[in-house]
C-alpha cells in the first residue's frame, strides 16, 4: 500500500476582466474629472478596448485605489491674488485667541424654498475635502425665497431681521444699523464689527455710520464669506431645511422655520469650526 501527502488547494478565483493599464487609465480618469461617472467611463473603456465592463467593476477598481464618492465642498471660484489675500490675512490673526471674542460678525443671506439635493459625488481619498479639484464652485443667484440678516457675538446673538424687497444702503442704515446693531454694539465693553464687501456695505454713507458712532471694523477680504462665522451658521440651517418634510411652501412658512432651526450657541459652534481653518 503506497502512501502519499495531501496538500490543501488554493482557492480559485475568477479571472480578473480588466488589465493593470486599463485599471490605471480608470484611476486617472477619475482624478481628472472628480465627478465623472461609472457609466461614463465604462463608455469609454469600452469604446477604446472594445469589450464591455460594467459599472459595477469600474466602481470597484476605483474603490481599490482608495477613493470614494463623497459630496463636494461648495466654493467660490478664487484668483491667485484672491489666495494671497485670504492667506495674508489669516497670517496677521494666526495667533489670536481672546479677540475673537470681541468679533461680532454679522451677514444677510437669501434663503431659498429649493434647496440643492446634494445628489452630486466626487471621487475623492478620505480627508481631501478641500482638494480644489473637489470643490463644486457656484455663484450666488436670485431663486423664490426670504431675505435674513443675523448678528452674532460671543456673550449674545440678536434675533433674525426679515428683509423684506431689495437691500440698499439706506434700508441697511435705517433698518439694521441704527435699530438693531447700534443699541447692540453700545452694549458691549469692546466689539470689532465684521461684514462682508458687499456693494451695499461699501457706500460712502455706511462708512461714515461706522466712523460718527465710532464703531471699529474687521478687514475683510473679497470672496471671504466661506470662512465667515455667519456663513457657517447659514449652512446648518439649509442643512436642516432639507430634512424637513413637508418642506416650506411659502416664504412664510420659510420664516417661521428659521427662528426654529437655528443653531443655538452659534458662536462657539461657528468658532470651533473656522478656527483650524483660520490656523492653517
Amino acid at each position: 500500500m503506497q502512501q502519499g501527502t495531501t496538500d490543501r488547494r488554493g482557492r480559485s478565483h475568477p479571472p480578473q476582466c480588466t488589465t493593470s493599464r486599463e485599471d490605471r487609465q480608470i484611476v486617472r480618469m477619475t482624478v481628472t474629472d472628480r465627478s465623472v461617472t461609472s457609466r461614463t467611463i465604462a463608455q469609454h473603456i469600452e469604446f477604446v478596448t472594445l469589450h464591455s465592463m460594467s459599472e459595477r467593476t469600474i466602481r470597484r477598481r476605483i474603490q481599490q485605489s482608495g477613493l470614494s464618492a463623497r459630496r463636494p465642498l461648495l466654493g467660490l471660484p478664487l484668483t491667485q491674488n484672491h489666495r494671497r489675500l485670504r492667506r495674508q490675512w489669516c497670517d496677521e490673526r494666526r495667533m489670536w485667541v481672546a479677540e475673537w471674542n470681541e468679533v461680532v460678525f454679522t451677514d444677510e443671506s437669501r434663503i431659498c424654498l429649493q434647496h440643492h439635493h446634494g445628489r452630486i459625488r466626487v471621487w475623492r481619498h478620505r480627508g481631501k475635502r478641500m482638494l480644489n479639484s473637489c470643490v463644486m464652485h457656484h455663484h450666488t443667484g436670485l431663486a423664490r425665497g426670504i431675505m435674513a440678516w443675523d448678528c452674532i457675538g460671543y456673550p449674545s446673538r440678536i434675533p433674525l431681521v426679515h428683509i423684506a424687497g431689495t437691500l440698499n444702503s439706506q434700508r441697511y442704515i435705517s433698518e439694521v444699523l441704527e435699530p438693531v446693531v447700534l443699541p447692540y454694539i453700545q452694549g458691549l465693553a469692546t466689539a470689532i464689527f465684521q461684514q462682508d464687501n458687499a456693494r451695499l456695505h461699501m457706500t460712502r454713507i455706511v462708512r461714515r455710520f461706522f466712523v460718527n458712532h465710532q464703531i471699529e471694523l474687521l478687514p475683510w477680504p473679497a470672496r471671504y464669506s466661506d470662512l465667515s462665522l455667519i456663513e457657517n451658521m447659514w449652512s446648518m440651517v439649509a442643512q436642516r431645511l432639507t430634512h424637513i418634510t413637508p418642506p416650506a411652501a411659502t416664504p412664510d412658512q420659510l420664516w417661521q422655520l428659521l427662528g426654529l432651526l437655528y443653531p443655538k450657541n452659534s458662536f462657539k459652534v461657528s468658532l470651533n469650526q473656522c478656527r483650524g481653518v483660520w490656523q492653517r
